[in-house]
């Protein structure tokens, strides 16, 4: 390093070789934790990776990627539902056979689960540690903006909550195949490919049936004994820990897959929309006048509408065409919460960029004759993206909440595909008989989420912004703690 150079100026890579030791300990404990669940890990880059071919016309090396997905199933994998197993039937002497160590299903489903919460949040504990390390050995100033930003998230316990609740929702989305009792495959989509085994107490020996049969005997329709309840078995020794649909399908795996799709969903959408509200709010503020106006136009176009009434006519609009068979539905809900979402993030985010604009080392920063590109990609972002953090957490939920609507009304994604808000419409008729779980617990987690993911972005939003505490910071000290650092 060169006397001039500040410790500041030198890049991070330069740092770490320098002091290897902390780096490599923290990435030698996270290949341990890759090394656990890597099956797992490759066969969710396979599936995302098929998604996207999928929604190609003519579907380029999708049968390759099914193939090495199929051969990611092989990968040995720790917490899995083969190494971990609940299914199996109980013998005329009351022993479990077929589940892991002999464990009752619902004891085996249980433990997998606390199993997989437990891993998840190792990791967070080790991100945290990664962070920790970083800032006493690689990290030259001894304090940056951002450490005030994450005390006060430490001590905010309404955002805590909400950061335990939505860390709940995705895990259950990413982890989907193995949380679930059984899988998407066998028991929704192709339910009679599959087959389960059973003990036939009237010919006293094990039985086989298709899943499609077993599901047909084990239907929640609240009349009579056609109900499996929570925590519940059905007459074939299966465990149901969310109870079965009106169909026999289990509320549970449906609820784990359509957790992963309403988060695909959700989080796509924001991406798209939050990129483009936020370039189009550096790009306005920076050259202002005309740009600024025909944004100002169209987003006053675009919010004067009802959202729900667009989201709800675009779908029957769009909803026999072929965008509409893209991913069963998904890809056009994602094109349409983009376009309706923007306006509300660009005008969020206007403010801040305008401010931040006016700043004395924006001017400084064109003197010296830096392009406009870089004066918006290195002063202005890095301001810009907290206030985008915020809003992007208190809108996922309205997403979410919106995918379920759609769903309610028969509109967005299409069966057998699972989503929450068809469950809470095929339960509705029965709220009031013993066959109250299917829409009252797709309802309670509705709420939850939506209740975590505003919790999260009020505590963001405190966190990066004092103002919203009381504190006595200006607007510009307000943003300069919610994007600076070193």
């Amino acid at each position: 390093m060169s006397e001039t150079q500040s410790d500041e100026e030198v890049p991070l890579r330069d740092r770490i070789a320098a002091n290897p030791r902390p780096a490599l300990q923290w990435l030698a404990g996270a290949l341990v934790l890759l090394a656990v669940e890597f099956g797992a890990f490759i066969g969710v880059i396979i599936q995302l990776a098929l998604t996207a071919v999928r929604l190609l016309p003519s579907n380029p090396g999708a049968a390759a990627l099914a193939s090495a997905g199929e051969a990611a199933e092989s990968i040995p994998t720790l917490l899995t539902r083969g190494l971990i197993p609940n299914q199996g039937y109980q013998t005329a002497s009351g022993e479990w056979m077929g589940t892991f160590l002999g464990l009752e299903p619902a004891y085996a489903w249980l433990l997998r689960v606390v199993l997989i919460y437990a891993y998840a949040f190792v990791w967070l504990g080790w991100f945290w540690v990664g962070y920790r390390w970083f800032r006493k050995h690689y990290r030259y100033a001894d304090w940056t903006p951002r450490d005030d930003v994450v005390d006060r998230l430490r001590s905010h316990r309404w955002g805590q909550f909400g950061f335990v609740l939505v860390l709940a929702f995705f895990v259950l989305a990413l982890f989907a195949p193995a949380l679930g009792p059984t899988t998407v495959d066998a028991n929704i989509q192709s339910p009679y490919t599959h087959y389960t085994k059973y003990y036939d107490d009237e010919i006293e020996s094990v039985s086989n049936v298709t899943v499609g049969t077993a599901n047909l005997g084990s239907t929640s329709q609240g009349a009579g004994g056609e109900n499996v309840g929570p925590w519940s078995y059905d007459d074939y020794g299966r465990f149901h820990p969310f109870g079965t649909l009106t169909d026999g399908k289990d509320l549970f795996t449906f609820m784990a897959a359509g957790a992963r799709i309403s988060l695909m969903i959700g989080l796509v959408s924001l991406l798209i929309a939050g990129f483009i509200a936020t370039a189009l709010a550096m790009l306005t503020a920076y050259y202002k006048g005309l740009a600024d106006l025909a944004a100002v136009i169209t987003s006053d176009s675009i919010q004067s509408l009802p959202v729900l009434l667009v989201l709800i006519l675009a779908s029957a609009v769009f909803g026999n065409t072929w965008i509409a068979n893209l991913y069963n539905g998904a890809v056009l809900l994602i094109a349409i919460f983009s376009v309706t979402y923007w306006p509300f993030f660009w005008r969020a985010l206007r403010g801040p960029a305008l401010q931040i604009s006016e700043q004395e080392w924006i001017d400084a920063a064109k003197s010296f004759g830096q392009k406009p590109r870089t004066i918006m990609q290195k002063h202005m972002f890095p301001y810009v993206v907290g206030y985008l953090l915020i809003y992007a957490s208190l809108t996922l939920g309205g997403i979410i909440i919106a995918v379920a609507g759609l769903s309610y009304l028969g509109l967005g994604i299409t069966p057998p595909t699972p989503e929450w808000g068809r469950a809470i419409s095929a339960g509705q008729p029965y709220v009031a008989t013993a066959s109250w779980h299917i829409s009252l617990i797709p309802g309670i987690m509705i709420t939850l989420i939506v209740v975590g993911f505003n919790a999260l972005g009020d505590g963001i939003r405190d966190a990066l912004d004092p103002q919203s505490e009381g504190g006595e910071d200006t607007g510009g000290e307000a943003a300069v703690a919610g994007g600076g650092g070193a």
